[in-house]
């Protein structure tokens, strides 16, 4: 009988994010991180600072927004990785950066909320933290039970299940994002006949694209966010009955 020999965590985790790039770099995970790369940009315009931290399982994606000074990537020992550091130990002061990126971080990860919570204690308040993870009620979500590859030890966690988490961290979800809604297809020839999906899923915004964005900002100390109040419809105005006097009773 051959003994057992457990895997240390750590060398685990470095087997997955080797795994999950090398199939970011193939056909599919190329798709997904480009259609990606556009909505990211375009959100991350509305954020400005001097320090932006970006991390994901995949290399030679740097993020270059216009109005943050500084971009930074951290995780694995993968090219492009400035700063190497487990997922659940960034090398990254409380409060230090205004914007942080987790891509496809949740996916591929040993323990989401520990990762989720060093992503959050990363952000200054009145900062933002955008997830990106693999949408599981979408194609990609269902190719993901039948792949061969890294793909099928992604997570695809529920978009509202993470909106819970950042919620319970002090976070207030601002915006939910989906995109790339052509299917994974391996076919090249198929993707451009059905290249005219994505225009469509972008302004019809279903809940069906192969990624989701959340966009979220960090609460200053003791605010939270305010629930709207529920107007109830407000009755009638009715005159009330008023009783008649006449002059003799008003003299008694």
């Amino acid at each position: 009988m051959s003994e057992f020999r457990a895997t240390p965590p750590q060398l685990q985790w470095a087997d997955l994010m080797n795994e999950a790039s090398a199939w970011f770099d193939g056909p599919l995970g190329s798709q997904l991180l480009e259609h990606e790369r556009l909505i990211i940009e375009h959100e991350l315009e509305r954020c400005f600072g001097s320090y932006l931290v970006h991390y994901g399982p995949f290399a030679n994606t740097p993020i270059e927004p216009r109005k943050i000074k500084r971009s930074v990537r951290v995780g694995p020992s993968l090219p492009g990785v400035e700063i190497v550091c487990e997922e659940q130990s960034w090398p990254v002061g409380e409060h230090a950066a205004d914007v942080v990126v987790v891509q496809h971080g949740l996916d591929f990860s040993l323990s989401p909320h520990a990762l989720l919570r060093e992503a959050a204690r990363s952000v200054r308040p009145g900062g933002h933290l955008l997830i990106v993870g693999v949408n599981p009620w979408s194609p990609w979500g269902a190719r993901r039970l039948v792949s061969r590859s890294a793909f099928r030890d992604a997570r695809c966690i529920r978009p509202t299940r993470v909106g819970d988490w950042l919620n319970l961290l002090g976070f207030a979800l601002e915006k939910r994002r989906y995109g790339c809604y052509c299917p994974p297809l391996s076919s090249g020839q198929w993707r451009e006949r059905l290249a005219g999906l994505e225009p469509i899923g972008q302004r019809l915004q279903a809940p069906l694209g192969g990624f989701y964005v959340l966009v979220a900002r960090k609460l200053m100390v003791g605010l939270r966010p305010l629930r709207q109040q529920r107007r109830e419809r407000m009755g009638q105005l009715l005159p009330m009955p008023v009783a008649k006097l006449s002059r003799r009773d008003a003299e008694h």
